[in-house]
């Protein structure tokens, strides 16, 4: 199965000119610029009309909508044919997926939590028999470096994660950061569409079970 992985497209989604043909696309979050209906909505319809048999998101902190809307008027305007996660998991022809949106505290943005025990409550939640972890933030010291060279991942994700069984990890939220890493049989994923600059640079990253 061939899975196509993107993240922060930040409302620029239809200036990805090259999308690889797959059976599962998923986006890590940031659909939208500052998490309003309507930007959720144009993402929603862009989304739903990609070719993929599975199309998979999470939330990321700039996507306020998520966080502050009722959760039934969330799945009222999201497609059937798209699978949302929020601390939540679906299954797809036996691979176990399970997706969040929360990350350590990053200015005033949506889904924010404290490091320690705040957030370790989210990661405690990760079934240890899961395939592929969405998030929208990274593991610590793990394709987290800003341009600062600071390390802004998530201490308890990392921890959490080597105590399952999790083959893939794929996040978004540090632009600059993007990439891929093996690291212990992890597959770690970055898959950030822009730059720093909020400039449409990086290709979609593919993977198969």
């Amino acid at each position: 199965m061939k899975f196509v992985c993107i993240s922060d497209t930040h409302n620029l989604h239809k200036k990805i000119l090259d999308i690889p043909q797959g059976d599962v696309i998923i986006h890590a979050g940031d659909v939208s610029s500052r998490g309003s209906k309507k930007e959720i909505k144009k993402f929603l319809n862009w989304y739903a009309n990609l070719d993929f048999k599975y199309k998979i998101f999470i939330a990321g902190n700039h996507d306020f909508y998520f966080e502050e809307e009722d959760n039934n008027m969330i799945q009222e305007i999201i497609p059937e044919n798209i699978i949302y996660l929020n601390d939540s998991a679906c299954e797809i022809e036996g691979i176990k997926i399970w997706g969040s949106p929360v990350q350590p505290w990053f200015y005033n943005w949506a889904f924010n939590r404290q490091r320690g025990e705040e957030i370790q409550k989210h990661w405690d939640l990760i079934p240890k028999d899961t395939d592929i972890l969405i998030t929208h933030g990274p593991p610590f010291n793990i394709l987290d470096t800003t341009v600062q060279g600071m390390n802004v991942g998530c201490e308890n994700l990392i921890n959490t994660i080597k105590n399952t069984n999790i083959k893939f990890c794929i996040f978004g939220h540090i632009h600059e950061a993007y990439g891929e890493k093996i690291i212990d049989d992890v597959h770690y994923i970055n898959a950030s569409i822009v730059n720093f600059n909020y400039h449409v640079v990086n290709s979609p990253i593919v993977f198969e079970i």
